[in-house]
């Protein structure tokens, strides 16, 4: 009998120390969950970012790591589907995640509620919830680098700059052709306060995903004739809407996209057939001269490591996510540096890691974005960092950039933000972090 315990509590033993050893081995490198789709509709927009993400990781692992912490990853195909996005989400925290970048605002809606149980950065560069900017509430929440209410202020800044100034937009007609979905309604709420601050009508023409059907939507735009279009759209419902448009004789120099609605595959199909329209940037647009696509045709495409075409690289979406791959790992060496250089960091630390992350002018030229971006900077309450952005237009052939930086009006968009973020925090039961939460 005696015998019998000393061997199940030796086999434990045995088992424990397994488990350990699997433990550590499995932290000698920092993972990082890519949820991508390279299929369906949304296929051709998805699988250069998921490019631009994936090279870059390649290319920190070139480089040596961060501060010589490798990293590894795995990709998940989501489809764009919040369902199948939530199940990527849950098998692969498992692997130890540091932070998650769902690119799809749907998927981000429903893991905003998850993270905070699982103690995981919700990373959302351009994307998701744009009251999340607001950090006192949206603890785990980091919409980095620009919300849509900064896309959508951008773009009115613009339009305005155009007409002589916002007082001349009294009594214009602009419409906002939208995808169906939480991300195509974001922008509503700043473009209604606008529109009511500046009197200009608003029209909201809904498009069901995944966008190939428009026919009814343009035929509503040839009758009312709008002064302007605002497209929010992404994948096959962009170049949808600006082939609709050409056939409508709707000028295409009218038309504003948001910044998924604004890359090579939005516009190579209909090439002259799309010439002079617009899209707002989220700070960067095509960068083929940088010295981060210079690296990444050297370190990983020049040794048969590239994870696309190479002619991709330094496209608008690729950019996008190279970007965003970037920011959520200078989260994780912000948090080395309070935690301990060359150690693996936990989601709790990288959360601390990206409310505290500060990219300098020299930090993102060291980086390779040199010219592509302005500096970050977030803080306890502002998880956003940045509100700046720039239009580039079509000409047929490129992007190029058609404006100075614009800034969004933060006496608009503080207030619709705190306001907004009140109002989850009573849905939810939250109490709002203080200045002293912020310090422990």
């Amino acid at each position: 009998m005696r015998s019998g315990k000393l061997i199940l509590a030796l086999a434990t033993l045995a088992m424990s120390a397994s488990v350990v050893t699997s433990a550590v081995a499995q932290t000698k490198e920092q993972f990082i969950p890519v949820l991508s789709y390279r299929t369906g509709p949304y296929a051709p927009n998805g699988t250069p970012w998921a490019n631009g993400f994936v090279d870059y990781l390649k290319l920190m692992n070139a480089r040596g790591g961060i501060n010589g912490v490798k990293l590894s990853f795995e990709e998940c195909e989501t489809g764009y589907d919040t369902a199948r996005s939530v199940e990527c989400y849950e098998r692969l925290k498992s692997k130890g995640m540091s932070f998650v970048q769902p690119l799809s605002t749907g998927a981000t809606f429903a893991i905003t509620e998850k993270a905070p149980i699982d103690k995981i950065p919700v990373v959302t560069v351009g994307y998701g919830r744009s009251e999340s900017a607001d950090g006192s509430v949206f603890k785990w929440n980091f919409p980095i680098a620009g919300t849509y209410w900064v896309a959508a202020d951008a773009i009115l800044q613009a339009i305005a700059k155009k007409e002589g100034g916002f007082d001349k937009l009294k009594g214009k007609r602009i419409a906002l052709v939208y995808h169906d979905s939480p991300f195509g309604k974001e922008p509503i709420p700043l473009m209604q306060e606008r529109a009511a601050m500046h009197g200009f009508n608003l029209q909201m023409l809904p498009v069901t995903a995944p966008g190939v059907d428009q026919k009814a939507t343009w035929l509503q735009v040839r009758q009312s004739r709008p002064d302007y279009v605002v497209l929010w759209g992404w994948g096959v419902m962009n170049s949808t809407s600006i082939k609709e448009a050409q056939a409508t004789g709707y000028p295409r120099e009218k038309m504003y996209g948001v910044w998924w609605a604004g890359a090579e595959p939005d516009v190579k199909d209909v090439a002259d057939g799309a010439k002079g329209y617009n899209a707002v940037t989220m700070q960067h647009g095509a960068e083929p001269n940088s010295k981060l696509v210079k690296d990444v045709l050297a370190m990983v495409h020049g040794k048969g490591q590239g994870s696309g075409p190479k002619d991709e690289v330094g496209q608008v979406l690729y950019m996008r996510g190279a970007m965003s791959a970037m920011i959520g790992l200078e989260g994780i060496r912000s948090a080395q540096e309070r935690f301990g250089k060359g150690k693996i960091m936990s989601g709790e630390q990288v959360r601390w890691g990206l409310e505290n992350l500060n990219l300098t002018q020299p930090k993102l030229d060291a980086l390779g974005f040199a010219g592509v971006m302005r500096p970050i900077s977030t803080s306890c309450t502002d998880h956003m960092g940045s509100a700046w952005a720039r239009i580039h237009t079509w000409d047929g052939k490129q992007w190029k950039f058609t404006s100075d930086w614009l800034q969004a009006d933060e006496q608009i968009i503080k207030p619709l933000v705190k306001a907004t973020a009140a109002k989850y925090a009573a849905e939810k039961k939250l109490t709002p972090r203080t200045p002293a939460d912020c310090q422990s």
